[in-house]
């Protein structure tokens, strides 16, 4: 009977010694790096430059051409000249001065009763049996709804334009607030108690700091949401600010006005969210997060 033998491997490799066989390169990491490397040189700010600014010029290609009338929507050119006007005058600077003291009071009050009706939701179960459901009824509601319930109410001065920019920031800061407090992980609230904390240490050290990630969240939603408010607020019986503006600018059909005060609010609502998000690399530095590939 007789044994088949496989054939000896005789490849160049196998006879070399494992210390002398040169690493395999994986053909389809080495396509990936260098198209990572591409990407590396371009800037990053250039990268997200690159789409608004393509989108102004085809604007003003199609204004340009006749394509977009100016009667529909002014040229770029006609915004910037009106935008230079309107600051040079002192009409823009001094409305944008109404408007942000609106939010400003408006995020203050949402800021104490979004929070404080959060903490007593969160961390009692007394304060969720009383308080969770009657805040959640309310955030059903439409606080554009509410308009004319709080000019009857308040009035036709600032007070009615406040409180609907806080009633708008109010309800998400509760809801990540709450969140976050509940979300903490039960882990650690037993091992600060097996440390000896007491209740309020365990508050004040495992609990607060835990939910901070969800009260950054809520706060540059709050703001969104406070901007969004101060558009209708403003457009309610309002004598100045940026909405004023607006109103007097459709009355008399100027496109390039409302453009400009659009872009007014798209820029103050960029540098808020701007200085929430340095606050919250601050504040949160102990927590790695995924920043993208």
């Amino acid at each position: 009977m007789s044994v088949d033998h496989a054939p000896p491997d005789i490849s160049p490799v196998s006879s070399l010694p494992p210390s002398a066989v040169p690493p395999r390169k994986d053909p389809e990491l080495v396509p990936l790096a260098a198209a990572a490397g591409r990407r590396s040189r371009v800037p990053r700010w250039v990268r997200r430059t690159s789409g608004p600014l393509l989108l102004l010029a085809l604007w003003q290609v199609l204004s340009g051409t006749g394509a977009l009338p100016a009667d529909i929507l002014a040229a770029p050119g006609t915004i910037a000249r009106v935008a230079v006007d309107l600051v040079a005058d002192g009409s823009l600077p001094a409305a944008m001065a109404v408007s942000l003291q609106r939010v400003a009071v408006g995020l203050l009050l949402g800021l104490v009763v979004g929070v404080g009706l959060a903490l007593v939701s969160g961390l009692f179960r007394v304060g969720e049996d009383l308080v969770d459901a009657g805040v959640q009824m309310l955030r059903t509601v439409p606080f554009v709804g509410l308009i004319p319930l709080f000019i009857i109410w308040f009035g036709i001065g600032e007070a009615p334009k406040v409180a609907i920019i806080t009633m708008g920031v109010m309800f998400p800061l509760y809801l990540n607030v709450y969140a976050g407090i509940r979300g903490v992980d039960a882990q650690l609230i037993e091992a600060g108690e097996s440390l000896g904390l007491s209740r309020w240490g365990l508050v004040r050290h495992v609990v607060l700091p835990g939910a901070l990630p969800g009260a950054m969240t809520g706060l540059r939603y709050s703001l969104g949401i406070a901007w969004l408010a101060l558009v209708f607020a403003e457009q309610v019986n309002a004598d100045a600010g940026i909405g004023y503006l607006m109103v007097q600018a459709r009355d008399f059909l100027r496109t390039d006005v409302i453009v400009v005060c659009l872009i007014v609010y798209a820029f103050l609502g960029l540098l808020a969210d701007l200085a929430v998000r340095t606050l919250e690399r601050l504040l949160l530095q102990w927590r790695p997060t995924f920043t993208g590939q």
